[in-house]
């Protein structure tokens, strides 16, 4: 989930292709996004046998795993199946990376603007939750404020992603992008660039016409709210709007309007002092690009359009 209101707002440089068409049936029995349980998804192999896992630090190859935080409410890239089992984009990048890492990747569920918070109490070893790189979270600033509220993170880079408005279909209320949200109300995910983007487009609003911004936990929420006809607009990643565009009501809930912005890199955020661990799962990450692994999950969820040819450090700007 993208964020940060220092980046410039650009038009969409690669847009993912539509996700609907890999949806997996009666796929989208989510949970909440707080109740911090383990989840069964693994992705794992044997630590002696792993080709990169002399590459992890001695007390991450004793444990047997890496703990994965993440918000488990955000189809396609990370979402609850029917049984309870994290599925998507995320989940399966993070089984190919624990093949040649020798360990398992145990996803963990907790609301997304507490990952990093999560993240550096130790809760988590990392946080993959489509995460947008930026210097923001690299330098632990607040993009409210501008002001230094913690110690940052480094991101290792797996994907490119911009953020999308959509509405309920057939009824855009004028809505051509967000410049058209001065007298409307939108729904948004905390902690998210699109909760950034309408906080700036708010600021823009004059002639007595004011932006009602409306945050939510989860992205199910925004899609709850606005599917109700509560607010006249939501906004999330581009890959997840047209998911849910797809999928939602058969298609029939939901339409895209205007075209992406904010096109910046997915990164799995990782603590400043663990450059051991950063480092073995950039090369995880490097291995699986090169494999042709990485292509064919991206394929399987739709985001091959969002493809990188390496797995950068900190390349989000």
């Amino acid at each position: 989930m993208t964020a940060s209101s220092a980046r410039r707002t650009t038009a969409a440089r690669s847009r993912l292709a539509a996700v609907g068409a890999i949806a997996v049936a009666g796929a989208l029995l989510l949970t909440g996004c707080g109740d911090q349980t383990k989840d069964k998804n693994k992705g794992s192999g044997s630590v002696g046998s792993a080709p990169l896992a002399g590459k992890l630090p001695k007390d991450i190859q004793n444990k047997g795993k890496i703990e994965v935080g993440s918000d488990i409410a955000y189809a396609p890239v990370e979402f609850k199946d029917s049984s309870g089992k994290a599925v998507g984009l995320d989940p399966d990048l993070a089984a190919a990376m624990g093949k040649q890492l020798g360990v398992t990747l145990e996803f963990q569920n907790g609301t997304f603007d507490g990952l990093l918070t999560g993240l550096r109490s130790g809760r988590y070893d990392i946080a993959m939750s489509a995460m947008t790189d930026n210097k923001n979270r690299q330098e632990g600033v607040d993009p409210d404020t501008g002001k230094k509220v913690g110690e940052g993170v480094d991101f290792v880079d797996y994907l490119t992603a911009g953020v999308s408005i959509y509405t309920r279909k057939g009824d855009t209320q004028g809505i051509n992008g967000w410049s058209d949200l001065c007298g409307k109300k939108i729904a948004v995910e905390r902690g998210t660039v699109s909760n950034d983007l309408a906080k700036q487009e708010a600021k823009k609003c004059t002639g007595g016409k004011k932006l009602t911004i409306e945050p939510f936990d989860d992205d199910q929420q925004s899609q709850t709210r606005l599917r109700s006809g509560g607010v006249d607009a939501a906004s999330s990643d581009f890959p997840v709007a047209a998911y849910a565009v797809k999928t939602s009501g058969g298609g029939k809930d939901f339409q895209i309007v205007g075209q992406q912005v904010e096109a910046a890199p997915y990164g799995i955020a990782v603590a400043k002092k663990e450059t051991q661990l950063r480092d073995a799962l950039q090369a995880a990450m490097n291995a699986i690009i090169k494999s042709g692994e990485y292509q064919k999950i991206l394929e399987k969820w739709g985001a091959q359009d969002g493809a990188v040819k390496e797995s950068a450090i900190n390349g989000g700007k």
